[in-house]
């Protein structure tokens, strides 16, 4: 009968890797047909894409819409903008994030106030000082309409540090050890050792901190008094939620005349998200690696 029961348990357990397989690819088509829906509309043509025509697959193939995109000076200064925002905000929280994580994965007995200032940053992730305060301490400082507004609120990411201190935990102590022996001081120990050690965690980190900068509009509609400062997914939010058609020229009325509004805003859309698309498979190896090793120990 224990046989039996066995060979019943492993029969059900052949059926586990198929049905698990089925259920994430029916998640995968969730998440990409949305956005192949979105390059077929942005290569169709206006007539096809007003009908509702289009559905996986161009109508009409033109690139119209990509041609008038790439006209409009708007979009490329605020391309710049947002490649600026992530050359310096992401180099610049992948380093306070190891400047802070490093103490903070140290024992009580080695950091005596270890766990208080652990608490401190851990709070921030529980209670925020709300909408209004965040913006008068950015205005105070100065830094409205400036690219630093854009990066310094958040250079020091809380989930970042938390998931570093844990992968910096799990290196074993006796590198850690023996290089004191060899007379290294803790900053030594740290850019030679832990650091490089930590390239998974720190792909992830980084590619944590590029998504947020590239994705994120809000700030910029905020703190940008200047439309010209835009990031683009500030610029790209408002094309598609409020267009303003009084201040186009009369070329680009013409333009218009030749796309519609989907096809347009899909071309728009589907630009402002290739560069995550491009970047993400250099770091996919690193981020499972990355997200698992962090997260074993608390």
């Amino acid at each position: 009968m224990v046989t039996d029961t066995n060979a019943v348990k492993s029969k059900r357990y052949e059926w586990f890797p198929f049905v698990n397989t089925i259920f994430l690819i029916l998640i995968s088509l969730l998440c990409v047909l949305p956005l192949i829906h979105i390059i077929a509309v942005s290569f169709s043509s206006s007539a096809a894409a007003s009908a509702g025509y289009v559905k996986l697959w161009p109508v009409d193939f033109t690139l119209a819409s990509y041609k008038y995109t790439a006209s409009r000076n708007e979009f490329w200064e605020s391309m710049l903008v947002s490649l600026q925002r992530i050359g310096m905000g992401t180099p610049l929280s992948l380093l306070l994030t190891i400047l802070v994580a490093y103490p903070l994965s140290k024992e009580t007995n080695a950091f005596r106030f270890r766990s208080i200032y652990a608490w401190i940053f851990f709070i921030t992730m529980l209670f925020n000082g709300g909408l209004i305060p965040w913006y008068i301490t950015i205005k105070e400082y100065g830094l409205l309409d400036s690219i630093w507004a854009l990066v310094l609120p958040g250079a020091v990411p809380v989930f970042s540090i938390v998931l570093l201190l844990n992968f910096f935990r799990e290196i074993p102590k006796e590198l850690e050890e023996a290089a004191v022996m060899d007379g290294a001081s803790h900053w030594r120990i740290m850019w030679t050792i832990f650091v490089p050690i930590s390239k998974p965690a720190l792909a992830t980190l980084a590619l944590f901190s590029l998504v947020e900068h590239w994705n994120n509009w809000f700030d910029g509609l905020l703190l940008m008094g200047n439309p010209s400062n835009y990031p683009l997914q500030s610029y790209i939010q408002t094309i598609v939620i409020q267009q303003n058609l009084s201040n186009m020229s009369r070329d680009a009325m013409l333009n218009m005349a030749l796309i519609s509004d989907r096809t347009l805003k899909a071309s728009q859309i589907f630009l402002g998200s290739l560069p995550i698309i491009l970047a993400y498979p250099f770091l996919q190896k690193y981020f499972v690696k990355g997200i698992v090793l962090g997260s074993v120990k608390g």
